[in-house]
């Protein structure tokens, strides 16, 4: 049977083979260290699993859902949106509740895009955007983040393409891969850029409470809610991730536009996810700071490793993981990932995955135990 011409140069996801691979050298007896994927490996506040356990138990929580989300999580985003962002969100008609934050990266491509719609999609940036982009007919327009403009789009340079047939622009801070942070300044530009070329900016800002003294929205800036869509998540904030709870944040007539396409998806999350996930949203500072306090410490870990490996970073980075230029000695990250992987068994991700962009660097994982992290360490010392 012939596969759709859609998935024609789509590859499997990068970390999907990676794992395989890993896996059989597990069953070798090669113990691989994975500091690889950005899945947070601390459970969820006792109180959000206590709130599921009892909502489960109730005998009028089964039935399918409403495919915009019960009332309790919406208006529990709303809150969330007002208390740590200063944005003020409808919860009945501007927020749509999503099974993850990626599956709304795919809607939003099926809502918007036809057959040779262009797309701008950061270079280094999240492998889903250009797959999303491709499986919904559109065609990929990367602009480069470069290090020396602290990964930040140069919107002078972009502006020197034709845009006319460009619809979506994707961006992603605090940025993953590289850590960086954003700024008023950079959040009006990027207002003013889709403005003046009537272009839909879609931010994905799913690690704005990790290792950042300041959780930042787009849809702050004046005039964001004309031009953009917003994508969160709780996977990394309450640690939630295979809890598949995210949520999309716009306008009333994009989400409705949005909604058109997703409700012909799925009938909906689990209501009792949804109550317990309303129940994580109410988490106060104390929660993210113990969080945050974790990573610290699995982060100063991390700068021991790469400085062991000859990497450079920088120490202001933000996120699930700490983004390293590598040593002039290697081609590329995947030659020291490689190395890494197959001398010391410790994998880290080259980091060319994200764009060409990113081929002289490596990604870090924080989501680790600073146990195991010592041991990578000790593992990485005995062979370089």
């Amino acid at each position: 049977m012939e596969i759709a011409k859609r998935l024609k140069g789509i590859g499997e996801y990068y970390f999907s083979k990676k794992l395989r691979e890993i896996e059989e050298l597990n069953k070798a007896g090669k113990n691989i260290i994975n500091l690889g994927i950005g899945s947070p490996d601390q459970p969820p506040h006792p109180d959000v699993i206590r709130t599921l356990q009892e909502a489960s138990a109730r005998p009028d929580v089964h039935a399918y859902q409403s495919y915009k989300g019960a009332p309790v999580l919406r208006q529990a985003i709303s809150n969330w949106y007002k208390k740590w962002y200063n944005v003020t969100l409808d919860p009945a008609s501007e927020i749509l509740p999503l099974i993850g934050s990626k599956e709304g990266i795919m809607h939003i491509c099926m809502t918007y895009l036809d057959k040779g719609d262009r797309v701008l999609i950061p270079n280094p940036g999240y492998p889903t955007y250009r797959a999303a982009v491709q499986l919904a007919g559109g065609v990929c327009v990367e602009y480069k983040l470069r290090e020396k403009n602290n990964f930040k789009p140069d919107f002078k340079k972009i502006e020197k393409q034709d845009l006319k047939k460009v619809k979506l622009m994707f961006l992603n801070y605090p940025h993953m891969p590289t850590g960086q942070l954003p700024d008023q300044h950079l959040y009006d530009e990027v207002v003013a850029f889709a403005r003046k070329h009537k272009i839909l900016v879609i931010h994905d800002n799913p690690y704005s409470f990790i290792l950042n003294e300041q959780p930042a929205s787009l849809l702050s800036a004046e005039g964001a809610k004309d031009w953009v869509i917003e994508l969160n998540s709780l996977s990394k904030s309450q640690n939630m991730a295979g809890w598949r709870v995210g949520m999309l944040c716009a306008s009333a007539e994009r989400v409705e536009e949005v909604l058109r396409f997703k409700s012909n998806m799925d009938s909906g999350m689990f209501l009792p996810v949804q109550i317990a996930a309303a129940k994580a949203l109410e988490l106060g500072e104390e929660w993210h700071a113990s969080v945050n306090k974790i990573y610290e410490a699995r982060r100063e870990k991390v700068y021991e490793l790469l400085t062991l490996t000859g990497c450079r970073f920088s120490r202001e980075q933000a996120g699930l993981f700490v983004w390293a230029a590598i040593p002039e000695i290697y081609k590329d990250g995947y030659e020291l990932s490689d190395e890494l992987l197959y001398k010391a068994g410790v994998f880290i991700t080259p980091g060319g995955i994200f764009g060409s962009a990113g081929k002289k660097y490596i990604r870090v994982s924080l989501c680790a135990a600073t146990e195991k992290l010592d041991e990578a360490i000790e593992r990485i010392k005995s062979v370089l």
